[in-house]
């Protein structure tokens, strides 16, 4: 299992190598997940890092009992992985910013034909409709991305993939829609999390697959959206969510599984993005006796490694705003909203290459394919 597994507790791993630096705050948050109610093992990943009040980059198995707030507000976040008819060839990116355009403003407002679009998924009920295709502020992008490396020739062509074509991905949630869910309960039962098979426990699950279902949406008219913007058709690749709440079983123990910003290793190929300065990969989970260590999830990226706030302050001597819409793999970058600019920025984050290093050396994936950035779109202005 190689030594990237790190046994913290009886119920608190980490995947990590030596070389992954991990705040300590994020270990401590970790910790007192471990200590509710129910709850039998935590996990942490490689790209783990301190959220509000619960870690990112983590899986939670419990049983009798499960914990909303471990799942946060966006419920479904996740990626959605389009291969697009765009050739690698005849690339210009500066063409294919401006064929992006804008799609920050409600796309049930662009014309009849997408409000009919939206209107026939049926989420008016919701009264979040507006939200549905929009990417939303955060660290939520689309990028367009050039396969640079083919590791697993079989795997890659296996799954109808061509180098010679752009890739569209997606990474957005739920929208509005799933705080909106998370607020009700918190303002009901703060976090005491909810007794299964209780009609309160019922309730809040109907209402968080309506948020997965939602989220999935989000992140199909967006791809559309895109899609229609550069008039090119795509194929999807895949799509997952990164918070979520499903059954699953550990150890002969029926329970529920919490995934907060954590990739699914039970539901074949998966991407691993980097920040919008650095590679994506596409990956294989592979099923090892390091599972239950793992609590069968993966790295869903790179994880920050420093605070929003902090930012600015950090890099403003060092660049230009100007200077950070191009990366240093050449790729352009479209933030038309200042902060977000920095506070996404590519040094905020880890480095790619040691999140995918601690998850080879643990035997937890197969390398398939290596991709670059070719445009990362965060806001055309209006996004929040």
């Amino acid at each position: 299992m190689g030594n990237s597994i790190q046994i913290i507790t009886e119920q608190v791993s980490v995947i990590a190598s030596t070389k992954t630096w991990i705040e300590g705050g994020a270990i401590q948050q970790l910790q007192t997940t471990a200590k509710l109610q129910g709850m039998h093992r935590v996990a942490g990943m490689p790209d783990l890092h301190p959220g509000r009040g619960y870690p990112v980059g983590a899986a939670f198995f419990s049983s009798e009992r499960f914990y909303p707030a471990l799942i946060g507000g966006d419920i479904g976040c996740g990626m959605r992985l389009m291969q697009t008819e765009i050739s690698t060839a005849k690339l210009a990116v500066s063409k294919l910013v401006k064929r992006f355009g804008n799609i920050d403003r409600p796309l049930i407002e662009q014309s009849p034909a997408w409000k009919q679009r939206v209107q026939d998924l049926n989420f008016d009920d919701t009264h979040f409709e507006h939200a549905l295709g929009s990417i939303g502020g955060g660290n939520h992008f689309a990028e367009l991305q050039q396969v640079v490396d083919i590791f697993d020739d079989a795997s890659f062509t296996g799954h109808g993939l061509d180098a010679k074509r752009v890739m569209l991905l997606v990474h957005s949630g739920s929208r509005g829609f799933g705080g909106e869910i998370l607020r009700q309960h918190l303002d009901q039962f703060s976090h005491t999390g909810l007794v299964a098979a209780t009609p309160e426990a019922l309730s809040y699950l109907q209402q968080h697959q309506r948020a997965l279902q939602f989220a999935y949406a989000n992140r199909q008219l967006i791809a559309e959206r895109i899609c229609h913007n550069l008039a090119v058709d795509a194929k999807l690749v895949l799509d997952i969510h990164h918070n979520y709440l499903c059954q699953a079983e550990f150890d002969g123990v029926r329970g529920f599984l919490h995934r907060k910003g954590a990739t699914p290793a039970d539901q074949g190929l998966v991407i691993i993005p980097g920040s919008r300065g650095d590679f994506s990969y596409l990956v294989m989970p592979l099923a090892t006796a390091a599972q239950d260590f793992n609590l069968q999830s993966l790295a869903h990226g790179a994880g920050r490694k420093w605070m929003r706030s902090e930012c600015h302050s950090r890099l403003s001597k060092r660049y230009t705003a100007a200077q950070l819409v191009k990366t240093k793999l050449g790729s352009q970058v479209v933030c038309n909203h200042r902060e977000l600019l920095w506070e996404e920025a590519p040094e905020a984050y880890k480095a790619i290459d040691t999140v995918i290093a601690s998850l080879l050396d643990a035997g937890l994936i197969r390398l398939v394919a290596k991709l670059k950035p070719i445009l990362t779109y965060k806001t055309a202005g209006g996004c929040c």
